[in-house]
Formats: structure tokens, sequence, C-alpha cells
């Protein structure tokens, strides 16, 4: 599905939207850092906050990452966790991606199945 670009566009430090719906019917986009690893996108952050609140509410959600004219993005049913050992893997891919992120004890991680990937020609088989 995905391209050795692929791959090393989503080693290299770019930050990406989130999208998720609201109760209203809405869009809420907000940026975030992700991680991809084996078909999973995954989202740290607080337990609460909108973004996950939407995500839990619709099970659904999108990751759109872009630097000049080298984009991905994924789509795909969504779920929100605390599990403990989710919540460190988690932590261990964004760290290794980004950097170490403070100490947050309402940490949750949004995991993503990604079901469909849309981007750069050089990005898909």
């Amino acid at each position: 599905m995905l391209t050795d670009d692929a791959f090393s566009f989503l080693r290299e430090y770019h930050l990406a939207t989130l999208s998720t719906v609201g109760r209203n019917g809405r869009v809420h986009a907000v940026p975030v850092g992700f991680t991809y690893e084996d078909g999973i996108v995954r989202i740290i952050g607080s337990r609460g906050t909108q973004k996950f609140v939407n995500a839990e509410r619709s099970g659904r959600a999108s990751v759109c990452s872009v630097d000049g004219a080298r984009w991905i993005s994924f789509e795909g049913p969504a779920r929100v966790t605390d599990d403990p050992d989710a919540v460190a893997h988690a932590v261990e891919l964004y760290a290794a991606r980004y950097r170490q992120p403070r100490v947050n004890p309402e940490r949750v991680v949004l995991e993503m199945s990604v079901e469909r990937v849309l981007g750069s020609q050089q990005f898909r088989v």
C-alpha cells in the first residue's frame, strides 16, 4: 500500500491535521503529531479533549500531513483507549518521531485502523 518514500516521510518530523466530526455535524480539525505502524495511526493526548470525544462518538477519523508537494492522508475507524500498554507504546513511537512528551496522567491514545490512504503519487503503490 505504501512505498519506501512514504515510510521515510512518516519517520520525518511533520505535523498533521486530525479531522473528526462534532456532535453538531461540523468538522473539527486540529494540529497533531502522529505515528504510523502496521496499518495503525496513533495520536496521543489528554482524556476528554474534543478530538477524542468526537472520535469516540463517531468511531471515525482522518489524518492528513503535508510538506510542500508531498502529502499523505489516512482515514478509518478510530477508538480511544487508556490501556497502559497501548499508551506506553504510542508514547514510545511518538518520542522516536518527535520528542519525549511530558508526563501526563490523563494521557490516552487514539488508534485509527487505516482503511484508506490518499497521497502523493510517490507514496502509493
